[in-house]
């Protein structure tokens, strides 16, 4: 940190208005921001490190100006533009007046703290439907940025991992033993990932994107969310893989125990790219923001000089996650089938977050996927020639395509369809087989009387079958099943717990298709 007397700013900005109120002052380690009425204005500090240089007044307007640019794309109308701030000969500072450059500020539109993701998240405010929503906002942003090739993907990590071990060097609350230990672990993911990481490269999968994507920087504007406060001061930091930019995201929802919601994002956000090819290494990826989390907060309890206390937990906390998810999983493909109302998809997607490591199980799912072949959002109705036998093989050609894809590449993978003829249910098997994968088929089981009353209440999802497509499943249905069968006549919770247990009871390895029997 560089000295620059920013006093006289301060209280300018500070200053009590009309109202004789003054402005009320967040401080964070590079910014003021000063909140008065509908105004909030944000200046950079004059602080000099090794990832940013705001020493001048002249780079702070600079930073104020590319911030407002930068962030306009993802939050428009919060942004409303620059102001200078002047000091004439006499020493008087005032907005765009004569003088000499002093600084500059961010106008931006104030909004109320409580629309922050992170403040909803403490409220129990975030909703499936809400961060399906958010998956998607980022996953259009992310499919603009433009691409930037500036090092090999993994070249690029490397660098990351460097300056974590430098940022743990010169914190205390960590042991040096430790600390070696997990930079080892590190190491060794990267070498298992170099290839994905250099391949992704190549595919233009590094790009010029948020860099700072947590909850706390995903706002509720006019009821939709916006990302906001991305990083501008250094564009090597927000030059990654997309995946690394979601992996913040998906860490912080992790790390505050919503795991079901990290499971969601993820699978919303691969169903809006089709980036399957990334998903292993989105652990490693969540692993090295939780690292970063945790040298960031020890170098500040050093910075602060005084007892670690809670934030010495915090970092704790991060560093701890980062081991976790270090650690290696056997990779899995496991297949539920059963007819409409039978909840497999309600079942799935409550055990999805906890089958493989973070964020869990890649959900492939029919419904969407024929969706996404007619060009249709998830909730769009299709019409009857969408479900001709023909559209059906080829929707299930694809399950089975890339479920074992997924898997071969050692993710863990959730194949979801109704999966009624044998050929289907006997095609992804066999393709697991051939393709040396471990799978499990499991059948959900209820009684005709059951499906009818669920299908018949059903409301909303991406599932188009009403009671006459169940009546067809009846129809056709043999009833003769090799896969383990769930009741599925049970409440849905209780048929997820029984799923998730059947999985978890399955051979850490060799993990072949169970033997018939009721769970």
């Amino acid at each position: 940190m560089i000295v620059d007397d920013q006093k006289a700013v301060t209280e300018f900005l500070a200053h009590p208005g009309e109202t004789g109120v003054r402005a009320e002052v967040i401080e964070t380690h590079i910014s003021r921001i000063f909140l008065s009425g509908g105004t909030a204005l944000k200046m950079k500090r004059a602080v000099k490190l090794p990832y940013v240089d705001f020493s001048t007044p002249q780079l702070r307007l600079e930073a104020c100006e590319k911030e407002v640019f930068l962030n306009s794309r993802t939050a428009p109308g919060l942004y409303r533009g620059v102001r200078r701030i002047n000091r004439d000969s006499r020493g008087r500072l005032s907005f765009g007046g004569p003088g000499e450059l002093a600084d500059a500020v961010i106008d931006m539109a104030r909004f109320d703290q409580s629309c922050l993701l992170d403040a909803m998240a403490l409220k129990g405010e975030l909703t499936p439907a809400l961060m399906t929503k958010v998956s998607r906002m980022i996953a259009a942003f992310h499919a603009g940025a433009p691409v930037i090739h500036s090092g090999g993907g993994a070249a690029n990590m490397a660098a990351v991992l460097s300056i974590n071990e430098a940022g743990f060097r010169t914190s205390h609350v960590f042991g040096a033993e430790e600390t070696e230990s997990l930079s080892l672990a590190f190491r060794r993911a990267l070498d298992r990932h170099a290839n994905v990481l250099d391949r992704r490269e190549a595919e233009g999968k590094i790009r010029r994107c948020h860099g700072d994507l947590h909850l706390r920087n995903i706002c509720l504007l006019d009821g939709e969310p916006r990302l906001f406060d991305c990083i501008e001061f250094n564009d090597a930091i927000a030059t990654v893989d997309v995946l690394y930019d979601l992996a913040f995201l998906l860490m912080d929802l992790w790390h505050r125990g919503f795991f079901d919601l990290a499971n969601l994002v993820m699978n919303r956000y691969l169903d809006e790219t089709g980036d399957d090819g990334g998903f292993t290494l989105l652990p490693f990826f969540m692993a090295v923001r939780a690292a970063v989390r945790a040298h960031v907060i020890g170098t500040q309890i050093e910075e602060a000089g005084g007892p670690a206390g809670g934030k010495g937990e915090e970092a704790r906390a991060y560093f701890d996650l980062a081991l976790e998810l270090l650690k290696q999983s056997p990779a899995l493909l496991v297949a539920v089938g059963g007819l409409s109302g039978s909840g497999k998809t309600t079942a799935g997607e409550a055990c999805a977050a906890w089958m493989g490591p973070p964020p869990g199980a890649r959900i492939v799912e029919s419904d969407r996927i024929r969706k996404a072949i007619h060009g249709v959002s998830a909730e769009t109705r299709l019409p009857d020639d969408a479900y001709k036998p023909e559209v059906s093989r080829r929707v299930y050609a694809q399950i089975t395509q890339r479920s074992v894809a997924i898997a071969r590449a050692g993710g863990t993978v959730l194949a979801d369809a109704v999966f009624d003829r044998r050929q289907d249910r006997d095609a992804i098997e066999h393709a697991a087989l051939e393709a040396g994968v471990p799978f499990a088929g499991f059948w959900l089981d209820a009684p005709a009387q059951v499906l009818r009353g669920r299908v018949a209440a059903r409301k909303g999802g991406p599932s188009d079958a009403g009671l006459e497509v169940l009546e067809r499943q009846l129809a056709r249905f043999s009833g003769e099943i090799s896969w383990r069968k769930i009741n599925a006549a049970l409440a849905l919770p209780q048929v997820a717990a029984a799923l998730l247990s059947a999985v978890e009871a399955l051979p850490a390895s060799g993990r072949a298709r169970l033997d018939d029997g009721q769970a």
